[in-house]
């Protein structure tokens, strides 16, 4: 079967989703979230700068707050004042401050239009860095490109694509004369380069200088961009039934993490591509099927076929969180951060609906019908805006995006 790659032009681009449900709560859970971020911030910052180290450590730990946060000199001890001021003031005018704040307010996922739907397989998605292109990957008779393709990225800094496929290559898209993401015409890739295994996952380094392929394989590939060089980490203790589902570089390249069909989560130095932390059983039995660092590093959020999504320390290899009452146990279902990471996301595949957590509480705060037939493969968030996209196994793509 021969697969086709979409770019979609995503720039002030329409909702290409219809559901039809009340967003008020997940509205009114975006409003929450972003003040108790604000008030744990300067929580943490009062202890800091009045020395109370260990304090504002814990609250850190606790809130996943970053001790460093910056806040002006005594701004909670000024907000609690001129708080306490309004609330006499209010209570001596008789008038509740709970009237204050009107929960009906919105600004969320606004109404969606009937989706555009094309009749080809798509098998995964993913954004630009900046967020204003969309490459999907399907599998699509019409256009005899590649094979199955299992994974896509994006090169940091130029309009650079390369995909991951079932026939063991890992195919790289230029702009110019062989690739321009403005125009709508397909290209052939302008290099290739055979791996030997099953290209399963692509991973660009933030330098654009190397790229990881998690293949077969129970070690990830390393190639330099430039020479197609492979390299691969020595000293590696044995991995059984390590095939890699997923493999992700962290923001600044210094760690990189894979999800394994082990069920193990690993993470690995950057520089020297050696194991620093084996995360074994990270779900269970159960396949691992997707990893993805926080913007900080401090954490490693993975999604596995147990059906459940956890957020990992990733300087002891604690568990912090779990994501629990979306069902994944069939397909290479991943959980992922929505674009200021307040916010996680992944499918139930039982429900056929789009799952969303608080990413601090744990707690649901939405569920919305994916509107495919049948549950969605893939899911994948802009790093940009408050858009994401969904392929399904119905052959469509639907995008959604905040109005």
């Amino acid at each position: 079967m021969a697969v086709a790659l979409t770019v979609i032009l995503s720039e002030g681009g329409t909702l290409m989703d219809s559901s039809g449900m009340n967003t008020n709560g997940l509205e009114q859970s975006l409003q929450d979230g972003k003040l108790y971020r604000h008030v744990n911030a300067l929580i943490v910052a009062h202890l800091r700068d009045n020395n109370f180290n260990q304090a504002a450590s814990a609250v850190a730990s606790a809130t996943m707050t970053p001790l460093n946060v910056e806040a002006p000199p005594n701004k909670l001890l000024d907000l609690v004042a001129k708080g306490l001021a309004v609330e006499k003031d209010e209570m001596l005018r008789g008038v509740s401050s709970t009237t204050l704040f009107d929960s009906s307010i919105s600004t969320g996922y606004g109404s969606i239009p009937a989706p555009r739907v094309v009749a080809v397989d798509f098998r995964c998605a993913r954004f630009s860095p900046d967020g204003r292109f969309l490459a999907t990957a399907s599998a699509d008779t019409s256009i005899k490109l590649f094979e199955p393709i299992n994974d896509l990225d994006f090169h940091p800094q130029n309009t650079i694509l390369i995909s991951g496929a079932k026939d063991r290559t890992i195919k790289m898209l230029l702009n110019g004369r062989f690739f321009d993401f403005s125009k709508t015409v397909a290209r052939k890739a302008f290099k290739i380069i055979q791996d030997t295994h099953n290209v399963r996952s692509v991973s660009f380094h933030p330098s654009g200088e190397f790229l990881l392929a998690g293949t077969d394989h129970p070690i990830a590939h390393l190639y330099d961009v430039n020479t197609f060089q492979c390299y691969l980490s020595s000293n590696v203790q044995e991995i059984s039934n390590g095939a890699i589902n997923q493999v992700r570089y962290s923001s600044t390249g210094g760690m990189y993490v894979t999800a394994s069909k082990d069920g193990a989560i690993r993470l690995w130095d950057g520089v020297t591509s050696q194991c620093v932390r084996s995360i074994l059983s990270a779900h269970g039995t159960a396949e691992a099927t997707s990893a993805n660092f926080t913007k900080d590093q401090r954490y490693v959020l993975s999604s596995g076929k147990d059906s459940i999504v956890n957020l990992w320390d990733v300087g002891t290899g604690m568990l912090v969180k779990q994501y629990l009452g979306a069902t994944h146990t069939q397909l290479r279902c991943q959980a992922v951060f929505n674009e200021t990471g307040e916010f996680i996301l992944s499918i139930d595949e039982s429900s056929n609906e789009v799952v969303i957590w608080d990413a601090l509480t744990a707690e649901k705060v939405a569920r919305w019908p994916s509107n495919h037939t049948g549950s969605p493969r893939w899911l994948e968030h802009s790093p940009a805006e408050a858009a994401f996209v969904t392929c399904g196994t119905d052959r469509s793509v639907r995008f959604w995006k905040e109005t």
